[in-house]
């Protein structure tokens, strides 16, 4: 071992692992130092979850070893050893929602010994503000936001100990001012010598917060490389062994000027958004952009059924739709991506075919019954038509990886054949490849004749629509079209007074922004 390896706050050196005849891991390895933000990225399948899993302690290697400090990995099954040495903040939270902040931050601390309560709180308050965490001990998790509950879990982690954090897409639920703060956060925590280990789909946030990236593709390191100067080309063309290709460029327009597939008059959800008027044309795509807390999602439960709004009405080809029922929102022909598929959009213990196929159980056997035969065969259609890598029908969806996960919840509304596609953050956790994959599928819909309704804050999200509306503040502030610049739409969806007028920089093609005092009830211009 290097001298500077036997300082470094996690060395792995030649890691192999093996489930079945899969190759999870082919001699993968990783150096990160202490106070260094190491990027890990890689395609979906390529290895990481599997690496994250050996350096905390889950899962035992064939072959390699780990040493933290220059001493060797905790013995395996000695869990108290591992929480001391390193610790994991999951992209989905690992707290108890029923359990207080308190409780969640001493959990499995404890020990045997009696619990005195007061005492426990002030601790926890001592320990949060020893790290600059604004959050009151006493409150439940469930009550308490994302942001919130990443800070408790990085607390809980440095309380026992390590100096080592693992981040699964931090990112993924924050918006710009959430990200913002975890990462000004994180770099007071690098000043103190704490070491994190990044994972992240974006490439972006890899540059503004790290030192150094190491890519992973088929299990195996391809690129380990310091972040400042690497072209962000050279990282896609490591991930996917791929040279990148030209940028698609944005249509300026559909290809046809189709009559409306959805339209919401006066549509408002208190709180959430206000009075909206919307359309969405067949074979258009078009884009809602916002942060999380700006009222985007909402819009897209509330089309969906799963939020009731206060007023206002929804139409589909011209028929209204019940609200607040996602059943009619079904029948008359939304289909829907929700925004967490680990929450709203799988059923883990069920197989693909299970899970691409429920909405469309009433077509799968006579007189309410469902066939497997026909499951199975329904599924294998949509299992060709998105590319769903997977050992068949019958696989638990839980085995995918993150993309195919997400092509499983796009096929399942894609089913029934919907007349609009609302999709909300639809690239949420996956690799860049898979992104592009699952983008064409909704450039696909609309081309097909449907509409589609892209709801996100990621501009890579948002380059495949032929229009754009800004969000803020549950109000539409400017509506873009096809050719628009990153500054604009990011401006807009910020609230920035001049994104409202004048000359944003927007490219050509860019629709006059609507005046912010006249936002709503206008639906932008679409041929």
């Amino acid at each position: 071992m290097a001298a500077d390896d036997r300082t470094a706050a996690v060395h792995a050196e030649g890691i192999v692992k093996r489930y079945g005849p899969t190759l999870a891991l082919d001699g993968a390895r990783l150096t990160v130092r202490p106070g260094e933000a190491h990027a890990l990225v890689g395609r979906n399948g390529a290895g990481k979850s599997t690496l994250v899993s050996v350096l905390t302690g889950m899962t035992r290697p064939d072959a390699g070893r780990v040493t933290f400090g220059g001493a060797p990995a905790p013995r395996w099954g000695d869990t108290a050893a591992w929480r001391r040495t390193v610790a994991c903040v999951h992209q989905k939270s690992m707290t108890v929602p029923e359990l207080t902040v308190a409780e969640n931050l001493f959990l499995g601390f404890q020990g045997t010994r009696a619990i005195r309560w007061r005492a426990l709180r002030e601790r926890a308050r001592e320990l949060l503000a020893g790290y600059g965490v604004d959050v009151d001990p006493a409150a439940r998790i469930r009550e308490i936001g994302v942001e919130q509950r990443q800070f408790v879990e990085i607390a809980r982690a440095l309380s026992g100990g390590a100096r080592l954090i693992i981040l699964d897409e931090p990112t993924a639920r924050l918006d710009a001012a959430g990200i913002d703060r975890l990462f000004g956060r994180l770099r007071e925590l690098r000043a103190r010598g704490v070491a994190f280990l990044f994972i992240s789909h974006h490439l972006q946030e890899v540059h503004e917060l790290c030192d150094t990236v190491t890519v992973l593709r088929d299990a195996r390191p391809v690129l380990t490389a310091p972040v400042r100067g690497l072209a962000e080309e050279t990282l896609v063309a490591a991930m996917t062994g791929e040279e990148a290709g030209p940028a698609r460029q944005p249509r300026r327009s559909p290809r046809t000027a189709g009559e409306p597939v959805l339209r919401t008059r006066q549509l408002a959800c208190e709180g959430h958004f206000a009075p909206l008027d919307l359309t969405v044309r067949a074979g258009e795509v078009v884009g809602l952009a916002g942060a999380t807390a700006s009222g985007t999602t909402a819009i897209g439960e509330t089309l969906a059924g799963l939020r009731a709004p206060d007023g206002g009405r929804i139409a589909v080809r011209g028929r209204p739709v019940r609200t607040g029922s996602v059943p009619h929102a079904l029948a008359a022909g939304i289909g829907y991506v929700p925004e967490d598929r680990h929450r709203e959009g799988l059923v883990p213990g069920r197989s693909v075919a299970e899970n691409a196929t429920l909405t469309v159980a009433d077509q799968l056997g006579p007189a309410g019954t469902v066939l497997p035969s026909r499951t199975r065969a329904f599924a294998r259609r949509m299992i060709a038509a998105l590319d769903i890598r997977t050992t068949g029908p019958g696989q638990m969806v839980s085995g995918l990886s993150g993309g195919n996960q997400q092509k499983v919840v796009i096929a399942r509304a894609l089913a029934r054949e919907p007349a609009v596609l609302v999709a909300v953050r639809p690239t949420n956790g996956v690799d860049v490849k898979s992104k592009g994959a699952l983008l064409n599928v909704v450039r696909e819909v609309a081309d097909g004749g449907s509409g589609a309704l892209i709801v996100s804050d990621e501009l890579d999200d948002l380059r495949v629509c032929d229009r754009v509306l800004a969000v803020f503040h549950g109000r539409v502030t400017a509506e873009f079209a096809a050719g628009w610049h990153d500054h604009a739409l990011v401006a807009a969806m910020e609230g920035v007074a001049a994104a409202a007028g004048g000359d944003t920089g927007a490219g050509p093609g860019r629709a006059p922004a609507p005046d912010a005092r006249n936002t709503q009830g206008t639906e932008g211009t679409a041929p």
